[in-house]
């Protein structure tokens, strides 16, 4: 279902056909003249989605501005108010492909008939957020800003997708790990998402406040502060914590 709504909304949005690849091409080589037609107009709001993607990551949703936008997509910032409300819009677009996408990559490592334990549940889990570093650093926003300062017409469109997206995840832990029941399926997939967002933003501070912990009095010199590890290590007891069955 969720990849069936994603699949909706990117219709509506940003074309199929347009990749990353595809996309970055046409930034460096189009003049952004005015479309005119659906299609283009389209295409120009893929191509803004894209140039989001890549100064996210490099540097940092936080970073994502509507004038830095506008520059690396090569437009005047009042071009890319023309397909969007606002920088924001564009990166709940993104938020939104993630969850999507990370639905998708949690379902396929969990279907089949082998059962799953607790522990593996909470390795595959953490290992697509892992994977989604984008997406982690979205998450940090995404309730936050993004929810706020959208059109709410848009914001209720991208709600449906993540819960959705959301669900699946729920259903897939339920069906294949028979020691978690939908409850604890939930609390499972509520848990990461909150856990991904803040662990990312503590892992990643703004460049200038790094901060080395090995030189702080009182802080243990094994105390593991990784992203990856980290959110392993603390999912992974959420869903052992959330078994029903010995």
């Amino acid at each position: 279902m969720a990849c069936a709504l994603w699949a909706t909304y990117q219709r509506v949005h940003v074309p199929a056909s347009h990749t990353p690849c595809v996309i970055l091409g046409e930034m460096t080589s189009l003049s952004f003249r005015r479309a005119r037609s659906e299609e283009n107009k389209r295409q120009r709001a893929a191509t803004i989605v894209e140039a989001a993607r890549a100064l996210a990551l490099e540097s940092g949703v936080a970073s994502v501005t509507l004038t830095g936008l506008a520059n690396r997509a090569g437009v005047h910032h009042s071009a890319v108010r023309r397909y969007f409300s606002s920088h924001k819009e564009v990166l709940l677009r993104l938020s939104t492909e993630g969850m999507a996408a990370l639905a998708e990559s949690v379902c396929a490592a969990l279907e089949g008939s082998q059962e799953r334990s607790p522990i593996e549940v909470g390795a595959i889990l953490s290992g697509a957020l892992v994977d989604a570093p984008l997406f982690c650093d979205l998450l940090g926003s995404h309730y936050v800003h993004f929810e706020h300062e959208v059109v709410i017409d848009h914001v209720r469109e991208a709600q449906r997708v993540n819960q959705a997206a959301a669900m699946t995840i729920v259903e897939a832990i339920e069906q294949s790990a028979p020691q978690i029941d939908r409850e604890g399926a939930l609390d499972i997939v509520i848990s990461s998402f909150a856990l991904a967002a803040m662990l990312w933003q503590f892992a990643h501070p703004p460049k200038g406040l790094e901060h080395d912990f090995s030189n702080e009095p009182g802080i243990p010199d094994d105390w593991d502060t990784d992203f990856g590890s980290t959110l392993t290590r603390l999912l992974t007891a959420t869903c052992i914590g959330a078994a029903t069955g010995p």
